[in-house]
């Protein structure tokens, strides 16, 4: 008696061919394996980017504002030293002139009185010698101190004109001083001090000095 096969075959006794239905399964998982293969950003492309390599479109190309603030501050604090420094300076000048007392301005006012009657150089500049103070004990004035010594054996009175030259010889500016009463053998040492700005440089020249 013939027993049944247990690997049915076809009627060429080879095996079926798979069915349509299992083939489609099949590509279908072939098509899903390729896709998460793939899809690494979730944007369906590949990502190109290296490692370590930054991303450079989130670069602006603009300096931070922070910067930005901080450049400026530093140009308006050094605007304000600057001011400061010069508000100073006025204010030492300013002090400086205020020190020469009423007496003396009186006398430098007789002084230039005086010298209007005098031709030349007057009688007396062997008595009369000036010298220049720094500048950062005037407050950044131009300051001459002009030393008149009585050398007559009378007392006596002194009007002094100091000039202030540019460097082409130019006198720009013109000082009277003066001592009244002064002894034999004293000393005076009034000061003619120039209003003009520290530049151009001027030079100091006593040009009058008239005993009376």
């Amino acid at each position: 008696m013939n027993q049944p096969s247990p690997h049915p075959r076809g009627r060429a006794g080879r095996l079926r061919p798979a069915g349509p239905a299992l083939l489609a399964v099949a590509v279908a998982a072939s098509l899903a394996l390729v896709s998460c293969s793939t899809d690494d950003n979730g944007g369906g492309s590949p990502s190109t980017t290296r490692p370590g390599t930054p991303d450079t479109a989130s670069f602006s190309g603009a300096p931070p504002s922070a910067l930005k603030s901080k450049a400026a501050s530093a140009v308006a604090s050094a605007r304000a030293s600057l001011s400061a420094a010069a508000s100073s300076a006025s204010a030492a000048a300013s002090a400086f002139e205020a020190s020469v007392s009423a007496e003396v301005a009186r006398a430098n006012k007789a002084a230039q009185t005086e010298l209007k009657k005098v031709d030349g150089q007057g009688n007396a500049t062997s008595e009369v010698a000036i010298t220049g103070k720094p500048r950062s004990a005037t407050g950044g004035l131009l300051a001459v101190l002009v030393t008149i010594t009585n050398k007559t054996n009378k007392t006596a009175s002194y009007a002094v004109r100091v000039d202030f030259l540019d460097s082409a010889g130019k006198v720009v500016e013109t000082r009277y001083v003066g001592a009244e009463d002064l002894a034999p053998g004293d000393q005076a040492q009034p000061l003619a001090i120039s209003r003009k700005p520290a530049e151009p440089v001027l030079t100091p020249r006593l040009t009058k000095a008239q005993r009376y």
